[in-house]
């Protein structure tokens, strides 16, 4: 079957147009909340906190910040993409559309992906109202946002399917990956860290995203650029298997 670019399109733009009718939730309340981590640890906790490599405090949790919230919505805006047409059963009508697995990646992951750059801007436009920052390597850093933008939304897209309640859809984005975001360095270097903790920290796998963001950003990061990029890149691989698996066997989707 030929590529469908026509029916690409139609689930990427009814899935982007669902994003913003629902602007409050997914565009302003986590810059309210980006504001409120500036304000807090910015502004009240980084005027005692020392340079860390040069770079001032408020600075330097810029790359964390974002990592925080791009994490969390990538993965709730396309899980819960997937999920909704499970849950009515409108995924059948999808299913025996004439799209294949390729169109309907980019139909829900495209469009995940599209509003978590735009989040991604939005937060980085915010940060220049409580602090002066650069971009030491601006393609770098546009192009790993990107690459972690469509991991993560390749990987809510298999919670979605995997999920057989609100509840589940949930458990993942709140109490998996935000805290191992925070304990991740978005707010500290892990060569702050004391042995054996500064290992420990790195047995987490979101401290190599922060890392290699914080890199694009500032030239400096607790782990090489590269491990950053390759565990990225084979986290997006076992994703993209993981799914065409699922749509191979119809796993979670004809049942």
């Amino acid at each position: 079957m030929s590529f469908n670019a026509r029916g690409a399109w139609s689930i990427y733009q009814r899935e982007l147009m669902r994003a913003f009718r629902t602007a409050f939730q997914s565009l302003i309340a986590p810059v309210i909340t980006t504001s409120l981590y500036f304000i807090v640890f910015g502004a009240a906790i980084g005027g005692r906190m020392p340079d860390l490599g040069g770079v001032d405090y408020a600075a330097f949790i810029i790359p964390g910040l974002l990592m925080l919230t791009l994490l969390g919505e990538t993965t709730s805006n396309s899980s819960f993409g997937i999920y909704m047409p499970r849950f009515t059963g409108t995924i059948y009508e999808l299913l025996s559309a004439p799209v294949g697995v390729a169109e309907t990646l980019i139909g829900f992951v495209g469009a995940a992906a599209t509003k978590s750059l735009i989040l991604a801007a939005v937060i980085l436009a915010t940060a220049t109202l409580f602090v002066d920052y650069e971009i030491k390597h601006p393609i770098y850093a546009i192009g790993f946002i990107m690459l972690v933008a469509a991991s993560f939304s390749l990987f809510g897209f298999i919670l979605g399917i995997w999920a057989d309640s609100f509840e589940k859809l949930g458990i993942i984005p709140v109490l998996i990956l935000t805290p191992l975001t925070f304990l991740g360095g978005t707010f500290y270097s892990i060569d702050m860290l004391p042995e054996p903790w500064d290992k420990i920290a790195l047995a987490n796998p979101i401290a190599f995203l922060v890392s290699g963001l914080r890199w694009t950003f500032y030239g400096q990061s607790d782990v090489s650029i590269g491990v950053s990029l390759g565990l990225t890149l084979g986290f997006l691989s076992v994703c993209v298997a993981i799914i065409a698996y699922i749509f191979k066997t119809g796993w979670r989707l004809r049942e």
